[in-house]
């Protein structure tokens, strides 16, 4: 583990145009689960056998908006979660220069919570909402508040502005995405499995001299990598002199 550590050091200290990738494994060190974890007991409560996948699909919220809330605001939104390492790291990699962007899975917005401000959300933020009517914007805690299914002054629905199952990403993160990827010297991919598409195929647009992978697990793409720890993000990032 010193030996990587230290090696990835060298690679950070020797990059003048680095980006990040990451997944839910940067998340989870902050207290937020993955949200398939959250299975068995709603399937119980609702008494129905509904995966988390289909829970957050555009067609469960369209078809049976106050079970997608209320799943929604239990199992996806962390007010009260903070920064860890990997986001703080991240953030004084950027001040410093090094770091030009995060490309993100997540929808926590952590990583601007710890002061990063070029990031790509390719999943959207549970902290933008808006009306599907008048498109009015709201922040979290309207849909937080909401006794069951938010709604607007102009009396449409409220809608998470988060990219559900069977939506697409937005075209524009992920020019921008694919954009900073091409151009970076140094990709770090880290927290991410990399077997959730479109996005974990971003990782074909690198042409750089460092590919780094932190996951806990092996991933597909470990033989490609030039460094590969298998260990908590966190704990990682922690360990390096930013």
């Amino acid at each position: 583990m010193d030996e990587k550590i230290t090696k990835l050091q060298e690679i950070i200290d020797g990059s003048r145009s680095l980006v990040f990738f990451g997944g839910a494994g940067v998340s989870t060190e902050s207290g937020i689960p993955d949200f398939r974890s959250a299975n068995g007991i709603y399937n119980q409560k609702i008494k129905r056998e509904v995966s988390p996948e289909e829970m957050i699909s555009h067609t469960y919220y369209e078809r049976f908006p106050e079970e997608f809330f209320e799943f929604y605001k239990s199992k996806l939104i962390y007010p009260d979660a903070e920064p860890n390492a990997c986001h703080k790291a991240l953030a004084r990699m950027e001040e410093k220069g090094i770091l030009k962007a995060v490309v993100t899975q997540n929808i926590d917005g952590l990583h601007q919570k710890a002061g990063s401000r070029n990031v790509f959300e390719l999943h959207g933020s549970v902290l933008r909402n808006y009306c599907e009517r008048c498109r009015k914007f709201y922040d979290v805690n309207a849909v937080l508040e909401a006794p069951s299914v938010p709604r607007c002054s102009c009396g449409g629905r409220i809608k998470p502005d988060v990219v559900l199952y069977e939506e697409s990403l937005d075209s524009d993160v992920m020019e921008n995405a694919i954009r900073a990827i091409a151009a970076a010297d140094t990709l770090i991919i880290g927290g991410t499995s990399l077997v959730v598409y479109p996005a974990a195929g971003l990782i074909r647009y690198f042409r750089g001299n460092h590919l780094v992978l932190i996951n806990k697990s092996q991933t597909a793409q470990d033989v490609c990598a030039d460094l590969v720890i298998h260990e908590a993000i966190g704990e990682v990032f922690s360990r390096l002199s930013i």
